[in-house]
């Protein structure tokens, strides 16, 4: 009886702890859910003001106070055709999932299970860069080691970050903006650039074609209704927010001239060489087709037509990096275009790869020999946890 009852005090225990676990992780789940409700607020307040902002201008401006019905059909037209593109670019921005690094860059069962076993220390990396060989990864840390995130367990492409909020890492990561609830990166730019140009316009429109009525309102020009205070109060609206939108949409057309991520603007890539702030840098017509495609028709539309996958980017590299040449003898580790930039024979993909074809060309030998891989192999890379 009594190895009976020794027999059944560990299974008291170890039920005692795991309903004590789970009621500790009972509060942590609702705070999180409350969280993610709130996120949700800032999305609220741009719908509601965008639905009053139709209301006010379609119906209050346009059918009440407009008396010339062609000036009506007309501000109602365009106004109609920059509202769907506000939002419909505005609705790609919000509901187009990030996208993650692929599973090339996280760690397999067997490479965890050795790095939960082992110390952090020499064997610990030894582990890592096997595991980073032939991955196409060319930034590192500003310490100079391989950017590894700890909390996802993967070897971070070129360009991707760790999000806090999403708690996940987001390739070529720009910044999470609360006003979409979502992370700005690869996946969502172009559509986060819409939005913003397609804002401005909507706003610069309203601003435009109110300000006659905004001025008979100071000179006691409209009726005494309730549509006077709407236009008053709309232009105001759309006049603030087109200064607001105008700056930050300037700044992200300088970042896509520079192929720079918000993130790279302030604090600049780092490779091994050192830091290079155009180091992604391909040139002002190469840089806005690496994040509007080669088809025109389809730049002005919320469609996804970046070139890539996210994971690897041509990169032009001022200063050969002679620790990641693993070519075999005969070929060239760098090939130089006119300008004396120098690009890595990593394989790019095959959307990629074509935007440095104007300024260099590939050999048929290199390109036969790494046909099918993802990456060079890279022997000497060092690794840093970075989160």
């Amino acid at each position: 009886m009594a190895s009976a009852g020794q027999g059944q005090g560990p299974e008291r225990g170890s039920g005692f702890e795991r309903g004590s676990g789970r009621a500790r992780g009972r509060p942590r789940a609702r705070a999180r859910r409350w969280r993610r409700i709130l996120y949700w607020i800032p999305v609220l307040f741009i719908g509601l003001l965008l639905g009053w902002s139709y209301y006010a201008y379609a119906g209050q401006l346009c059918v009440v106070s407009m008396e010339n019905i062609g000036e009506q059909v007309v501000c109602l037209i365009v106004y109609h055709l920059l509202f769907a593109m506000f939002v419909w670019s505005y609705w790609k921005t919000i509901f187009t999932l990030p996208m993650n690094p692929s599973k090339e860059f996280h760690l397999s069962y067997a490479e965890k299970e050795l790095l939960e076993r082992e110390p952090r220390g020499e064997t610990h990396q030894e582990i890592l860069k096997r595991a980073a060989r032939d991955l196409p990864v060319y930034t590192r840390t500003m310490s100079g080691a391989i950017r590894y995130c700890d909390r996802c367990q993967l070897i971070k492409p070129d360009r991707c970050h760790h999000c806090s909020v999403c708690d996940k890492c987001i390739l070529k990561m720009d910044h999470h903006c609360p006003w979409v609830n979502n992370c700005v990166g690869f996946s969502n730019y172009k559509f986060f650039l819409l939005f913003l140009a397609y804002s401005l316009l909507y706003c610069l429109f309203i601003a435009a074609t109110d300000l006659q009525y905004f001025i008979k309102f100071w000179t006691n020009g409209l009726p005494d209704t309730q549509a006077k205070f709407h236009i008053m109060f709309l232009f105001f609206a759309a006049a603030m927010f087109s200064v607001s939108l105008s700056s930050l949409f300037g700044y992200h057309c300088w970042l896509v001239s520079k192929n720079k991520s918000t993130l790279e603007a302030f604090r600049s890539p780092v490779f091994r060489h050192g830091t290079d702030k155009n180091g992604f840098s391909l040139g002002f017509s190469k840089n806005l087709r690496q994040v509007f495609g080669d088809e025109k028709k389809y730049w002005p539309l919320p469609v996804f037509s970046s070139l890539g996958d996210g994971c690897s980017f041509p990169t032009c590299l001022v200063n050969q990096d002679l620790e990641q040449q693993s070519t075999p003898a005969g070929l060239t580790p760098a090939i130089k275009n006119l300008e004396g930039h120098q690009f890595p024979s990593k394989p790019l993909r095959e959307s990629q790869s074509h935007l440095l074809t104007d300024s260099q060309s590939w050999t048929d030998s290199s390109a036969n020999l790494n046909k099918g891989k993802v990456g060079m192999s890279n022997p000497g890379l060092t690794i840093e946890n970075e989160t």
